[in-house]
Parts: C-alpha cells; sequence; structure tokens
C-alpha cells in the first residue's frame, strides 16, 4: 500500500477542479484506475487512485501539481509503468500523472550531439529516430522498447551497456522541471561543459519522482559506432566459472559493450521456455556469458575474450553474424518471462564491486539453501551488478488478481540479499531504484545522518510531500 501525504478531505474537489481546467484530459475510468495500481514490480496498491491526468504538456504538468499542491493531494509521476520497484504505483486518495503522452523528439542538433525530448518517448523509438543522424542514445534498459526516457532518468536506469557506456546520468545535459507547487525549472545545460552552481540536474537524475516532474530532457547523444560487433557466447558448467571468466576479462583490461551472465537455474528456465529448435542448442545444464566487442578492434578483442572464457572451462561461440547474435543475445532479454513460468518473481537489484561478484554469488547460493527458496540470478557481469530473483507460490505477478503479499520468509531472504550485498561492498540497488520496495532498508546503506540529510532536501523541494510520497522513505508513524 502506498503512503499518503495529508490532504483536503473534499478530495473530489481536486478532480472537479482538474476537470474545469483540463477536460478529457482528467481521466477516472475504472480500466485507468486499475492500470495505475501496479507496475512491473507487481506490486498492487490496496485501492484505486482518485484520477489519471494524461499530460500533454508542461503548462497540463503545471496545472495538475498546481491543483495538488492547493489541495495537498498526493501526486504519483507515472510513464510506460516499467519500473521494477513499485515506484510508480498509485493508491487511495491519490492523483496519477501520466506522461506517456508527452512523446515529442523536440530538437535533434547533429553538431552538438543533442537531442531535446519530452519524457514519454520510448528508448528504442528514440534511437531508431537518431539512427538517420547516425547518432544514438547510450541508455540500454532490457525493456527498451516498452520504457520512456522520462522513466529511465527518474530512476537513473541502467542496462546492458552500462560497463562501456554509463548509466543514464552519463547521458543527460539538462531538464526541464516542474516543482511541486507548479514552478518550472531550467535546469543543466546543452554544452559539452558546465560547472555553473550546484548540480540540480544530476540530483533530479534517480530522484524517482518525489522531487519534481521531469517535463524536457536535454540528452547527450554519441556517433553510431562503426564496424561489425563481435559476439562471444561462452556456456560452462556452473556460474562461479562464468563469474570468474567474466572477471578475467575485465581483469584483462577489456572493456565489452556488453557481459551479461545467467546461473543454471536461470539457463534451464530459458531453454524450457524456448521454442523446441533453439532449446536443442542448448545444454541440458550449466551457466551461460554473453559477451559483445564494438568499435575499433572488435574482432581482436573478441578473440581475446574467448580465449578467456575457454581458459575459465568455458565452451564459446564467436560470431559477427547480427542474425546469430541477437539469437543468444535473445537467451538474456527473455530470462526474465521465462522465470516468471516458474512462479510469482520478486526481481532484486544488488550490485557489488565487480572484483566481488564471485562471492556474492556463493553467497546467493548460501541463502538458497538457509531459506529453501529458489533464487535464480542474472548479472551485468561487465559492472558488477546483479539480479537475484526470488520465486514463490504460483506462477502470478505479486500482488495481482488472485496474488497477495510478498511473504515474510521471502523479504527475510531478501534483506539476507541487501545485508551480503552492502558486507562486499556494494549497492542495494544498481538500477532500479528504492521505490516501495526497498524503502525499508534504504537507511541500512545510507546511515542516519545521511538518511536525514536526504529528507531534509527532499522538504526543500516539496514542503508538503505531494510527490510520490511513501516511496523512497518510509513514512513516518
Amino acid at each position: 500500500m502506498t503512503g499518503s501525504a495529508p490532504h483536503s478531505p473534499a478530495l473530489t474537489d481536486v478532480v472537479a477542479r482538474l476537470r474545469a481546467e483540463l477536460g478529457d484530459a482528467v481521466d477516472t475510468s475504472d480500466a485507468a484506475l486499475e492500470a495505475a495500481r501496479t507496475d512491473r514490480s507487481g506490486h498492487r496498491s490496496a485501492a484505486a487512485p482518485l484520477a489519471v491526468v494524461r499530460a500533454r504538456s508542461t503548462a497540463d504538468v503545471q496545472a495538475a501539481c498546481r491543483a495538488a499542491h492547493a489541495t495537498r493531494t498526493p501526486l504519483v509521476t507515472r510513464g510506460a509503468g516499467t519500473g521494477l520497484a513499485g515506484g510508480a504505483v498509485a493508491g487511495a486518495g491519490e492523483l496519477v500523472l501520466d506522461l506517456s503522452g508527452m512523446d515529442r523528439i523536440l530538437e535533434v542538433v547533429p553538431e552538438d550531439r543533442v537531442a531535446v525530448v519530452e519524457p514519454g518517448v520510448l528508448n528504442g523509438a528514440l534511437n531508431t529516430h537518431l539512427a538517420d543522424h547516425g547518432l544514438w542514445w547510450a541508455p540500454d534498459p532490457a525493456s527498451k522498447d516498452i520504457s520512456t526516457v522520462g522513466g529511465n532518468i527518474a530512476m537513473n536506469a541502467g542496462g546492458l551497456l552500462c560497463a562501456k557506456y554509463g548509466v543514464t546520468r552519463e547521458a543527460v545535459l539538462g531538464l526541464e522541471v516542474v516543482l511541486a507547487d507548479g514552478t518550472v525549472l531550467s535546469l543543466g545545460h546543452r554544452t559539452v561543459k558546465g560547472v555553473t552552481g550546484y548540480d540540480l540536474t544530476a540530483l533530479m537524475i534517480g530522484s524517482e519522482g518525489t522531487l519534481g516532474v521531469i517535463t524536457q530532457a536535454v540528452l547527450a547523444l554519441r556517433p553510431l559506432v562503426p564496424g561489425a560487433v563481435h559476439t562471444v557466447g561462452a556456456f560452462f558448467p556452473d556460474v562461479t566459472a562464468g563469474a570468474a571468466a567474466a572477471a578475467a576479462i575485465t581483469g584483462d583490461g577489456l572493456v565489452p559493450a556488453i557481459m551479461e551472465l545467467m546461473d543454471e537455474a536461470t539457463l534451464a528456465a530459458v531453454r524450457a521456455h524456448a521454442a523446441d529448435d533453439d532449446a536443442a542448442r542448448l545444454p541440458e545444464t550449466g551457466a551461460f556469458l554473453l559477451v559483445q566487442a564494438d568499435g575499433e578492434g572488435a574482432a581482436a578483442q573478441a578473440d581475446r575474450m574467448a580465449e578467456l572464457a575457454r581458459a575459465a572451462g568455458g565452451q564459446t561461440t564467436v560470431t559477427a553474424d547480427p542474425v546469430e547474435a541477437d539469437r543468444l543475445v535473445a537467451l538474456r532479454r527473455t530470462a526474465f518471462p521465462a522465470l516468471e513460468a516458474l512462479g510469482t518473481p520478486l526481481v532484486e537489484d544488488v550490485a557489488v564491486p565487480r572484483s566481488r561478484m564471485v562471492e556474492m554469488f556463493a553467497r546467493i547460493g548460501e541463502i538458497e539453501r538457509a531459506t529453501g527458496l529458489l533464487i535464480p540470478t542474472t548479472a551485468h557481469a561487465g559492472d558488477g551488478n546483479l539480479h537475484p530473483i526470488l520465486l514463490f507460490g504460483e506462477a502470478s505477478r505479486v500482488g495481482g488478481e488472485g496474488g497477495g503479499e510478498i511473504p515474510a520468509e521471502v523479504w527475510e531472504a531478501a534483506g539476507m540479499l541487501f545485508r551480503a550485498g552492502l558486507e562486499l561492498g556494494g549497492t542495494l540497488t544498481g538500477e532500479h531504484g528504492v521505490g516501495l520496495l526497498k524503502r525499508a532498508f534504504l537507511r541500512d546503506e545510507l546511515g542516519d545522518a545521511q538518511h536525514a540529510l536526504q529528507e531534509r532536501i527532499k522538504a526543500v523541494f516539496d514542503p508538503h510531500g505531494i510527490l510520490n510520497p511513501g516511496k523512497v522513505f518510509t513514512p513516518l508513524p
């Protein structure tokens, strides 16, 4: 259940006010309200929100913020709903601000390698458009075909290419942001360099809708990488050997564009989920490491990566054929739907230093044995970001129809995962964010002093606590 900020008892007044100003952009249909109760995390609020405001412009966003601010009504910003931490889930007494309709690419300046876009633009659609200019935007979450740029920025999303090209924060130069009271800020710059004042752009990136509403973004683009991409697929007897190969590749000074690792349970699920002809190509048991090299010297890099994988016990395939490469990448991209068929998934997101990834896989195995839960794990092995997926119950979404709350023993196992990651010098979340699902553990990483400081920063931007209340920070009693 989401938290709520104090609000006017006449909650329908805010809906009437918004209807008078925005007309049919205010949606109170059952379908719209039900959809806003959940996201890809599977968490489901206990009751439906008041209304969904489908913004088409910055002016619409301002109107929604002003109405919410005046009536002290909680406001939850939402894009495509692909988040995995419950950050876009809305509940009783809350308004939903849907930005998915703000999907225009406003400007592309090839000479400056800059694009200006609205938050509802899809990652995949953006890069299709930019390809005509010989450019691309580097953030590449697994959900790139359905996730929005605004959601990526709000969560500081990662993805498969982070090891070489960085997370979302490194690809954003500036933002237009609407504050809780409707004030519009223009943050950052369009220049390569810019150090005027505090870096409020960086503060907004990853703020999960708690500080302001992003209505435009100035994106830093890259030239398309020339030449063929060379892909290495390596199968190992177990994930420990695969993790050792990944460590050997980074330790050798190589910087793969993609390096993804799936453990034995994940590969088995993918094999069961695959079409018969694809399944026949996969080993009966073992782990899978996917590595890609791009740019100058990619062929030689891929050969060296394959050599290191074989030295760690892997059976390798090296290809420059894009069709074969897509087949290998598809193994990784289909991991989550394959695991959904086995039970209700709680997708976790810890990151550790790359040098300690083998230890983290070992700790996950210990937690499996201690709890009796199956915890298949995939990893962005190039940057040490692991996704342990705790499976329980029937094959249905968390909190969905016929679902329910996450069992206490699953949360206990999740806490063990978080503590293990922190003990190894890591973090609670590498890319999914805190949202609802990790807020109870935030203080464990930040400590009391930093936790209190971050709460005070939130209060400066949002003094009445109406923006995405109950997310990131645990509500006070």
